[in-house]
């Protein structure tokens, strides 16, 4: 029987306060930046296993974060539960440990002796607000080190009962002297958790070379992933997988996979299902990425489940409270998922015929029974809605707007493209124009993504968008080097083989002119991460194609990125990542400042645990020196991402200005 789907006037709409209405057609650059700078309204959301109250974290005030609770039994208004307005913590999710308690993780960060340090931390709360609980285990006065993990919730159903959850406890040694009672013992285990009184019951063991465990379907641990030394502290190149039965002890090694630091060679699984005692995984399948079961009774075979030949088959689709796998997805010129549970494909059908203008839909909660699911559709020129789905009633209800102050705004179509390199590549890519514009001699902005190991995708971009509602048009290439097009795509990574993929980007500039797209003196090159190092590194190669550069977060100097790594244990893969030979130097943009043409904005946070600050101080300094055209904005208490929707807005104010200025604008 076909679903019949509640839309438009007659959809059930949760109450939310007040509506967003029409913009003008023109506004100012403030209003603008400010509107799309706002961090997007629901950053993570969860349903309760009745599906009858929703969880949900948004953006507030100075980079916080607020739990808000809705209670579609009751009035379905928003209830703010919790606030987190520490600088230096992002309380990053929140799921339903049961109808009357949840489970958060908050991320912190750290600063000692000038090395910034990670930390974790769960805690559990009522739905109302009430006794919030710290779960992470408080560090003894006597410990020998720091506890920086503070728990991954493996399991939210476990057998002991509705408020227990199954959650990864690090175990730190603690001084013996004096004391019979000292704990010993290091590495990560394994506990049942009470989220109202916080018993503990320990279910694995600790292991000092363990970093990931893995729960089956009902609860039980049935995975383990070592990560040995190498040398000293270092992690070692080599990550070892082991499985067990149903309630067994005993581990067996299942696999062996090689690393660095972004890359993998081997078996690497992800999910168990206890019913049909398999584990699903990726492997390499004739030089793609493929999803990949192994049976867990020593005897049967590994089977491709899925694998292509044009683009790896990256992820897989799991829902419900016990994350049972239920399909896999990849992406092309735009993402697909393959839905392996024959009532879900029929489903997703269903609803892309409902959502005709929304053809990314993900399933992103679903209740125990899975009778209501919570959906997230959205599109290249829709930031999205978040619906709840009632298998009963077959009821379509909108939630929230992911990004509220962007609804009803009108964006520009993101087309995929291709473009040629210079030795003839066709280069993947995504071209979004000015809404409404010709395409026609625009100012325009190449826009590299980060990584390296990652991959440009056809959906909405706040960055893109903005610069769109700008006048601008905008080319993302997928340059050689991007993660997803496989392992020869990949090659040996965009820094090791930079001359590659930073030709690939300033041949995406030079299409752009040759077609007319964009005037040759109103080009820019922007990115974030690897991407404003690409951005930078362009100036190496062609000083004279951009006539202006903006560099977020970037990488500068690859020794220095190597030195960053050395007071931590990866230090090992990212030396192997980046390689030793000539491209370290040849391929560092703060090395050759003194042949940069155009003029430079670099932005940076202080807290950047991803790519330390001292790149952008370098960067600025070296140009400086050298006479060259820089503005540096450092933002203080921020981290990679720039979390704050402020410091967002005014950078892309300061980001505009600075483009319109040197492009002619």
């Amino acid at each position: 029987m076909r679903m019949r789907f509640a839309l438009a006037a007659a959809v059930s709409v949760v109450a939310i306060a007040g509506g967003t209405p029409a913009f003008a057609a023109a506004e100012t650059l403030e209003e603008t930046a400010t509107r799309f700078g706002i961090r997007q309204t629901v950053l993570q959301i969860s349903l309760s296993p009745t599906g009858q109250k929703i969880a949900f974290i948004e953006p507030g005030p100075q980079g916080s974060e607020i739990l808000n609770v809705i209670d579609l039994v009751g009035d379905a208004t928003i209830k703010p539960i919790l606030t987190n307005s520490e600088q230096r913590s992002d309380l990053s999710r929140c799921d339903w440990a049961s109808e009357e308690r949840l489970v958060c993780m908050v991320d912190m960060v750290s600063e000692g002796s000038g090395v910034l340090i990670g930390f974790s931390r769960v805690l559990a709360i009522g739905a109302d607000g009430s006794e919030p609980l710290l779960l992470t285990p408080r560090t003894d006065m006597r410990a020998l080190g720091y506890r920086q993990d503070g728990g991954t919730i493996l399991a939210l159903d476990v057998s002991d009962g509705d408020d227990t959850v199954l959650m990864t406890k690090e175990y730190v040694p603690e001084r013996t002297i004096g004391t019979r009672l000292a704990n010993e013992a290091s590495g990560l285990g394994v506990e049942e958790v009470n989220v109202i009184d916080g018993r503990r019951k320990k279910v694995e063991n600790p292991d000092s070379d363990a970093v990931v465990y893995i729960a089956d379907d009902k609860g039980d641990v049935r995975m383990k992933v070592r990560h040995p030394r190498g040398v000293g502290s270092n992690l070692g190149d080599e990550q070892y997988f082991y499985y067990r039965g149903p309630k067994k002890s005993g581990w067996t090694l299942l696999s062996r996979v090689k690393l660095d630091a972004q890359t993998a060679s081997g078996f690497i699984p992800v999910a168990v299902d206890s019913q049909r005692n398999v584990a699903f995984g990726f492997d390499a399948v004739d030089g793609y990425t493929g999803v990949v079961e192994v049976p867990l009774d020593g005897v049967g075979e590994p089977r491709v489940v899925m694998a292509r030949d044009d683009v790896d088959v990256d992820r897989l689709i799991r829902i419900g409270r016990q994350r049972r796998v239920v399909g896999a997805s990849y992406a092309t010129e735009k993402r697909a998922v393959e839905y392996f549970d024959a009532d879900l494909k029929i489903f997703a059908a269903q609803l892309q015929e409902a959502l005709p203008g929304k053809p990314l839909i993900n399933i992103v909660g679903a209740s125990a029974d899975e009778s209501r699911l919570l959906i997230v559709a959205s599109s290249d020129t829709d930031p999205g809605m978040v619906y709840l789905y009632d298998r009963t009633s077959r009821e379509l209800s909108e939630v929230l707007p992911l990004r509220e102050h962007l609804q009803n705004q009108t964006m520009g179509a993101m087309t995929p493209v291709s473009f040629p390199a210079a030795d003839g590549t066709p280069i993947p890519a995504y071209l979004t124009l000015p809404p409404g514009s010709d395409g026609k001699n625009l100012p325009a902005i190449v826009l590299p993504h980060g990584g390296p190991s990652a991959r440009d995708e056809w959906g909405f971009d706040w960055l893109v968008q903005f610069f769109a509602a700008r006048g601008f048009a905008v080319l993302q290439p997928n340059f050689r080097g991007s993660a997803g097009y496989g392992e020869a795509w990949f090659g040996r990574n965009g820094f090791q083989a930079w001359e590659t993929a930073i030709g690939d980007v300033n041949d995406a500039g030079r299409w752009l002119v040759r077609e007319g797209i964009a005037e040759s003196d109103r080009l820019a090159v922007v990115g974030w991460s690897y991407g404003g190092y690409a951005a930078l590194q362009s100036q190496v190669l062609d000083p004279s194609l951009y006539q202006a550069v903006v560099a977020i977060a970037p990488v500068t100097d690859l020794d220095q990125l190597r030195d960053d790594a050395r007071p931590y244990t990866n230090f090992g893969l990212v030396d192997a990542f980046i390689g030793q030979g000539p491209h370290v130097r040849a391929g560092s943009p703060a090395k050759h400042a003194d042949s940069f043409a155009a003029p430079v904005m670099l932005f940076h946070g202080t807290l950047d645990q991803n790519v330390a600050v001292v790149h952008s101080r370098m960067m600025a300094k070296r140009l400086k020196d050298s006479g060259k055209a820089v503005e540096y904005v450092e933002l203080d208490g921020l981290d990679h991402g720039l979390a704050d929707s402020k410091a967002r807005s005014d950078m892309l104010q300061q980001i505009d200005i600075f483009l319109n200025s040197h492009l002619g604008g």
